[in-house]
């Protein structure tokens, strides 16, 4: 069993390094698959010291194209069992992938979300907050046949951890902070079996380099209901 671990990279000179030397810790067998989206503040040439490990790979994008494409061109590139997206700004641990990982490995779903909501609720800003909060209620309102009685708290966490045969013959088409609800809606529409469970979570602010916008959310909310009618 080989995990794929994809990380979408773009400007994380400072937490590049940390984030890369934890996943390596953490106790699951792993490739790790680097995608690079033209970094313009030294996150390359860091990368570029990264190349000769083993267990490493790092593809350079020659322009940004977004996390969501990043996403893409590493699951292209994936071989493992599984699948674990994980950014590189280190809101999120490292040391929950065995516990994200286990419900697969016994056969209790087929994908897994990690949800930063079911220890409480997590230190936001109240737009952050209330983004998720509506995004959340939008997915278990539009796919609540599909979802039969189910009801998800952290749609656009970036820990989807799924079985790779998942995405037979899905197609996703958003290129942006998007592509997440976009892969969940389609997996909700596939059948396949959900579960969450909490995980770590240390947030971080503008300052800190946090590139997601309220816009993001809209065109979440947006890509939802163009999946839900059948458009995209």
């Amino acid at each position: 069993m080989k995990i794929s671990v994809i990380i979408p990279v773009y400007n994380e000179v400072r937490t590049i390094d940390i984030l890369l030397e934890k996943v390596r810790r953490s106790p699951v067998e792993k490739e790790i698959i680097v995608v690079d989206g033209n970094s313009q503040d030294g996150t390359k040439e860091l990368l570029r010291k990264q190349e000769d490990r083993p267990d490493t790979r790092v593809i350079y994008q020659d322009q940004r194209r977004g996390r969501g494409n990043a996403l893409k061109v590493g699951l292209h590139h994936a071989r493992g069992e599984y699948v674990i997206f994980q950014d590189a700004d280190l809101e999120l641990d490292p040391n929950d992938y065995p516990a994200l990982v286990a419900p697969l490995e016994a056969d209790e779903a087929d994908v897994v979300f990690g949800s930063r909501f079911l220890r409480g609720r997590p230190k936001m800003t109240f737009l952050q907050y209330w983004g998720n909060r509506v995004i959340n209620i939008c997915v278990n309102t539009l796919y609540r046949r599909e979802l039969r009685g189910q009801r998800l708290t952290d749609v656009e966490t970036c820990y989807q951890v799924f079985r790779r045969r998942c995405l037979a013959g899905m197609t996703i088409r958003n290129n942006e902070f998007a592509f997440t609800v976009e892969l969940t809606a389609r997996f909700i529409l596939g059948g396949h079996r959900l579960k969450e469970i909490p995980i770590s979570y240390f947030p971080r602010g503008r300052a800190e380099g946090k590139k997601i916008y309220w816009g993001d959310g809209v065109a979440s909310l947006w890509t939802l209901l163009l999946v839900r009618l059948g458009i995209v």
